[in-house]
């Protein structure tokens, strides 16, 4: 097995096993922001994840969602972590929630692993080897047509007034056999990734949230770039990922609403 890939995997079970754990004890929830928040469980599972990569790893860039960052000047890899996304769910007691472990070379994603704990659902990919769903291969839909299309989104949780997403999900629930809000990009990628969902979108995403999905929709033969068919860089403004037989007709009606919001 891939060594970033070996130890990725030890460590998002690790971490996995942390939040199965104490998902159902009573939260201690803080706030980021106004609705922004965060649990300890966040913190535990981010401090083993980093501890763990930094052990193997020490001269690797870490990018962690919860501040657990360490830096390397120059270093060719970098590690993006989401110690646990969907953390609303998670404090709310839904279960759609995981661990994302990707590391870049570069600035490209190199190998990913997405953790759901509760399913106990591994999604793994290295560059060039194809993506797994618990060491299966898995592979994107041939759903041919959005009309005949299930597609995914998420919303921000901070200056939600300001995020034009509610036209694109407007449009998109008109065009296709419905649109799916789970409140994890991780997993929706990986959705796409499995043929689950044939297509997703979203702005405002971290490199945290993209890092191992990104990299699973491609190697299981799907699509990744801006809404404008860009090539997508992690922390993009936005994203579009799908099995690549929609992602044109995504993006026209994409570019369609940009130019002539629409308001429901």
């Amino acid at each position: 097995m891939n060594p970033f890939l070996e130890v990725a995997i030890e460590a998002a079970r690790e971490a996995g096993a942390i939040l199965r754990e104490e998902f159902d004890r009573p939260k201690k929830i803080t706030y980021k922001g106004e609705v922004d928040l965060v649990t300890e469980s966040d913190h535990r599972s981010e401090k083993l994840i980093v501890a763990r990569l930094r052990g193997r790893f020490p001269d690797h860039a870490i990018v962690a969602e919860e501040g657990s960052t360490g830096a390397a000047a120059g270093a060719r890899y970098c590690w993006h972590i989401d110690p646990l996304d969907g953390t609303t769910n998670f404090a709310h007691g839904y279960p759609c929630f995981a661990v994302s472990i990707g590391l870049a070379e570069e600035g490209q994603p190199v190998a990913g692993v997405v953790f759901n704990p509760v399913s106990d659902e591994l999604f793994s990919a290295v560059r060039g080897e194809g993506a797994y769903l618990n060491g299966k291969p898995i592979h994107v839909s041939a759903v041919e047509k959005l009309a005949h299309s299930l597609v995914a989104t998420g919303f921000p949780t901070h200056q939600r007034k300001r995020s034009a997403n509610i036209n694109y999900y407007w449009e998109f629930t008109l065009r296709s056999h419905g649109v799916r809000r789970d409140g994890s990009a991780a997993l929706d990628l990986c959705s796409v990734a499995a043929g689950r969902f044939d297509g997703f979108w979203e702005f405002g995403l971290n490199s945290w949230d993209t890092g191992a999905g990104m990299l699973l929709v491609q190697e299981a033969g799907g699509k990744v770039t801006s809404l404008a068919g860009k090539p997508y860089q992690l922390g993009g403004p936005d994203l579009l990922a799908s099995n690549g037989r929609i992602h044109e007709e995504m993006q026209q009606i994409a570019a369609l609403v940009a130019a002539s919001p629409v308001k429901p």
